[in-house]
C-alpha cells in the first residue's frame, strides 16, 4: 500500500520521529543528573511498572518525570520538494523534577541555577530541546515509609520543534482542457 498521495487513503509521517517515551525520559534524565550534580544512578524515573526500592531518607535523589506535552493548534506545512512535504509544529515538554534527602535543597537550587548557564544546555540543543522556562522552587516534604523526607519540586518546560516528512506529491500537471472564445 502506498503511503503517499498520489492514492487514496491515510498519509503516515516517513521520516524518523524524534525521541518520546523512554528514550526521551532516559535523554532528559541524563542531563538533570549532570546539571544538578548527581551521581549516576541517583536521577530515578518517576513512573515505571515496576518500582525500585527508595533511597534512604539520607541519601539525595531525584525523581523525575515528565508531566505534560502542549503543542500549537496551528501546524505548517512546507514544501520540501516535489514528492513531500514537512509538517513544521512547535511543542512544550513540562517535566516535573523532584530533589530529595538532606541536600535536597541545595541541590535543586544548584539545578535550578545550571538551568541559566549555556553550556549547560548544549546537550539539550543536540536532541533539538531548548530551555522554555521553569518554575520556583517548592517545599513538598513527604511521608515515605512512616518518615518525614525533605523534597523540593520544580517543574521545567522544554521547547522543539517538532518536524515530520509526509509523502504529499506536487501537482505538476492537470488533464484540463479549455474551450469557449
Amino acid at each position: 500500500m502506498s503511503n503517499d498521495s498520489t492514492s487514496p487513503g491515510y498519509l503516515t509521517p516517513t521520516s524518523v520521529p524524534q525521541a518520546y517515551d523512554e528514550a526521551l525520559e532516559r535523554e532528559l534524565s541524563r542531563w538533570v543528573g549532570a546539571v544538578s550534580g548527581l551521581p549516576p544512578g541517583m536521577v530515578r524515573p518517576r513512573w515505571t511498572p515496576v518500582q525500585a526500592a527508595l533511597p534512604a531518607a539520607d541519601v539525595n535523589w531525584c525523581g523525575f518525570g515528565i508531566t505534560g506535552f502542549t503543542s500549537d493548534d496551528s501546524p505548517a506545512f512546507v514544501s520540501q520538494s516535489d514528492e513531500s512535504d514537512q509538517l513544521w509544529r512547535h511543542e512544550v515538554i513540562e517535566t516535573l523534577a523532584s530533589f530529595y534527602g538532606p541536600s535536597g535543597q541545595s541541590i535543586a537550587t544548584l539545578f535550578r541555577d545550571g538551568l541559566t548557564v549555556e553550556q549547560n544546555n548544549e546537550t539539550l540543543k543536540q536532541h533539538e530541546l531548548s530551555l522554555a522556562g521553569y518554575s520556583d522552587l517548592i517545599p513538598f516534604p513527604e511521608l515515605i515509609n512512616n518518615q518525614w523526607v525533605r523534597r523540593y519540586d520544580i517543574t521545567v518546560r522544554l521547547r522543539r520543534k517538532v518536524i515530520r516528512d509526509y509523502g504529499i506529491k506536487s501537482l505538476a500537471s492537470a488533464p484540463v482542457s479549455f474551450f469557449g472564445d
